[in-house]
């Protein structure tokens, strides 16, 4: 075994806690990310499995708890691989490093740019991304009659891929695009406007300058995660005639949106995108559609 799957061995080996015992069907699977103490996905994947008759153990694979030098994102990848995966859900900040490590990539990870879902099958690893679905489905299902005309983009790492494509597809006919990295905001926008049309996306280097065209904004960047505590813009631009999601759901009430709720605004937490994209990879995981609506009883059940 390599350096790297050394080093994350024991997260991930395949035969501890006896998964092959009694005779069920078996699933191991895991989520790469920084600072993911918190993440309700683990328990979500295993209530599910459990209710469906899997012995389905969910590993999280935090390298900001690994042993310094956390090993990086190929090693971990070949460490799961090596102890029998069945697949990876891919978190902060490896989305679109994960990229460059696979064999394939669905239809919707290679028009968003980003994957979440890796499955290992056949010695051949495929990225799926099923954020973009998992937002799009929670924003059509408490937010259907939200006006969309125009709707500002806070981020545009991997998540904000996913999420601008999701917006687009839920009828967002302009895309205001702000990332701290005014790089990352133009590779998006130039492939949005590619992809769906010139004058879709546009960059917004200041928020406050386009805060007053905007029917409402989602926060896509890190920032208000618990190990990134803040808000990805000034809060005094908030105000009531807005709309305001987070996909952030550690904590489930942002900075972000503790804020706008005050202020009157129209929330969107990030429990549902968490939902329904962890729904979704259930079911590449192990081919067994799973029951949104448990899975959303196990994500409000979850206790830290």
């Amino acid at each position: 075994m390599n350096t790297g799957a050394s080093a994350v061995g024991s997260y991930v080996r395949a035969d501890e806690d006896g998964l092959n015992a009694g005779g069920r069907d078996v699933a191991l699977v895991g989520l790469v990310g920084r600072g993911i103490a918190l993440s309700r996905t683990p328990f979500m994947h295993e209530q599910e499995g459990a209710r469906l008759g899997l012995r389905y153990v969910y590993r999280r694979l935090d390298t900001d708890t690994m042993r310094a030098p956390a090993p990086d994102f190929a090693e971990i990848l070949s460490a799961a691989e090596i102890t029998g995966f069945a697949g990876l859900n891919v978190t902060y900040p490896y989305k679109r490093e994960a990229l460059a490590h696979l064999d394939s990539l669905s239809a919707s990870a290679d028009n968003v740019g980003a994957v979440n879902t890796i499955v290992l099958r056949d010695g051949r690893r495929s990225g799926h991304n099923t954020d973009c679905w998992g937002f799009a489905e929670s924003f059509r299902r408490n937010m259907a009659d939200a006006p969309r005309e125009a709707v500002m983009l806070l981020g545009a790492g991997g998540a904000g891929g996913a999420v601008a494509q999701a917006l687009i597809d839920c009828g967002v006919k302009r895309l205001f695009v702000h990332d701290i990295m005014e790089g990352s905001a133009e590779a998006l926008v130039a492939r949005l406007n590619d992809r769906v049309g010139a004058g879709t996306a546009e960059v917004a280097p200041d928020p406050a300058r386009v805060i007053d065209a905007v029917d409402g904004l989602v926060n896509a960047s890190p920032v208000g995660m618990a190990k990134l505590p803040g808000a990805p813009l000034p809060l005094s631009l908030l105000s009531d005639r807005l709309w305001v999601a987070d996909i952030i759901y550690f904590p489930i009430e942002t900075e972000l949106l503790r804020a706008a709720r005050e202020r009157g605004c129209r929330t969107l937490s990030g429990s549902g995108m968490a939902v329904f994209q962890a729904a979704r990879a259930f079911e590449l995981f192990t081919g067994i559609k799973p029951d949104p609506e448990r899975m959303k009883a196990s994500f409000d059940a979850f206790v830290a």
